[in-house]
């Protein structure tokens, strides 16, 4: 058997080797190499049976992660994959796309690297899909009544899932013409390929739900005739309403939106063009937002062969170990490098653009200056305005909550302070039958967030319309965005 006391004698934390960045640029496939099984086990033999999990206060989802790194660990994969979807409809989205705040919070970490959950995780979840244990699972009778899903992302998916495995007959809608919402056009092909999504489609269809792309709800779906089919809806349809930079010279051609930007990379990669109407090809390109969608940004940038790259972030650089403003088991101020920031490009914290410069009604380049905090504001630090070229500038500084003209007008959500839309403490808002879940109602969040309200708002949908439920419930709403 493997060894109980492995936290003890294996202390190095090991992760997959990222590609060589010359061979990834390349290419668009993902950029970790496989890891051997004797290493996977191993590293799930750290887990350390701390009898109080605090990984499972970092995951939103619950996940019963010393359990499978024991069935890892003995090597009883089977018995690991079952356990791992008992609480993750889609492992295989959180193992690639998940930031893993569980393992900042792991007890090993306290004093040690902590476990790689995250990667235990994945390859869970990709041996059983080598392996053909990831059969639909049928509902065993139908009960008649009919949900309407609007959105196709994590939250969506998940929901849609749970629901149709209770029984009923659920159709989600995408307006875009393919499933996935900001899996499928706002996160690059090498973090993750949009097989993984398709795979899993092909899972939920045979289980029974329909899927409706090319279906704007609220324009080409009525809100009244979406509550006169359905006898239930769930909206999933994110937070999608971008933060704008309202500075002078916005107006210049040049200057768009990351999900202005990202999706025709996609598109490119699934075969719809050969050259996407907007790229990075030959040009000086400045990112605005020092997040994951910059860095999803930067990658797409060094494929598509941006000359130079500056990735821009108001906030200052974060240190190189946890910060005491976020001890464990926190998810900590630390510095991250993701492998775009690896692939090239220079990182500019503290700064903060004021204004755009053109020539003929197009950028070409921007004024900044470096900013520091006080009192909880920026300000400007005097002396230090400089000017920097640019071909291309593409805004990546989050998103500041959902679109309401259109479906939510129409049916009548009332929205909160952080103009998210308002839910009760079994997510339904204020319309009767009408469910949200995700970052349409949270704010804008985590993948493993957005499955875990699209968990618990399907178990809500399948109390109102039958009385009880056996669906599980993770979680309980807030209008707070946990990072």
């Amino acid at each position: 058997m493997a060894d109980p006391k492995g936290f003890l004698t294996n202390t190095q934390r090991i992760l997959p080797l990222r590609r060589p960045v010359a061979q990834r640029l390349g290419d668009w496939n993902e950029v970790y190499e496989d890891l051997a099984e004797d290493t996977v086990r191993q590293q799930a033999g750290r887990c350390m049976d701390c009898g109080i999990p605090f990984c499972h206060n970092g995951c939103p989802l619950g996940n019963l992660i010393p359990e499978w790194n024991d069935l890892v660990r003995t090597g009883r994969w089977r018995e690991a994959f079952d356990r791992l979807h008992a609480t993750n409809n889609f492992p295989d989205f959180t193992g690639r796309l998940c930031p893993a705040p569980c393992e900042p919070a792991c007890v090993l970490g306290i004093n040690q690297p902590p476990v790689t959950i995250k990667q235990v995780e994945y390859e869970i979840v990709e041996r059983g899909f080598k392996e053909g244990w990831a059969d639909p699972i049928a509902p065993s009778m139908l009960t008649g009544k009919t949900v309407a899903v609007v959105g196709s992302g994590p939250a969506g998916l998940a929901a849609a899932q749970q629901l149709t495995r209770a029984g009923h007959s659920v159709t989600v809608f995408e307006r875009d013409d393919r499933i996935g919402g900001l899996l499928r056009y706002g996160i690059p092909e090498f973090k993750m390929e949009k097989r993984i999504i398709d795979r899993r489609l092909a899972q939920m269809i045979a289980e029974g739900t329909a899927f409706e792309t090319g279906v704007n709800v609220g324009v080409d779906m009525t809100a009244e005739r979406l509550r006169a089919e359905f006898d239930a809806v769930v909206l999933a349809g994110g937070a999608t309403a971008w933060r704008d930079l309202p500075v002078p010279g916005r107006e210049l051609e040049g200057i768009h939106q990351a999900m202005e930007f990202l999706p025709w990379a996609n598109r490119v990669q699934a075969g719809d063009m050969s050259e996407p109407p907007i790229t990075a090809k030959d040009k000086k390109v400045i990112i605005i937002g020092g997040g994951d969608t910059g860095a999803d940004c930067l990658g797409t940038v060094h494929r598509q062969g941006g000359t130079c790259v500056h990735q821009f972030e108001i906030m200052p650089r974060p240190p190189e170990n946890r910060d005491a403003s976020t001890p464990w088991p926190m998810y900590p101020l630390v510095m991250r490098t993701t492998s775009a920031h690896e692939e090239g490009g220079d990182r500019v914290f503290s700064v903060n653009t004021e204004e755009f410069i053109g020539r003929d009604g197009r950028v070409t380049g921007l004024r900044a200056h470096e900013v520091r905090r006080r009192g909880g504001a920026f300000e400007k630090v005097d002396g230090t305005d400089f000017e920097l070229e640019a071909d291309l500038v593409l805004l990546a500084m989050g998103f500041v909550g959902p679109e309401r003209s259109g479906l939510l007008t129409d049916l009548g959500v009332e929205f909160n302070a952080r103009g998210n839309v308002t839910r009760d403490a079994s997510f339904a808002t204020g319309v009767p039958g009408v469910y949200v879940a995700g970052d349409m109602g949270r704010g804008q969040s985590l993948i493993v967030w957005a499955i875990a309200e699209g968990r618990a708002a399907a178990a809500a949908v399948d109390r109102y319309l039958m009385g009880t439920t056996a669906l599980p419930a993770p979680i309980a709403p807030t209008t707070v965005a946990i990072h």
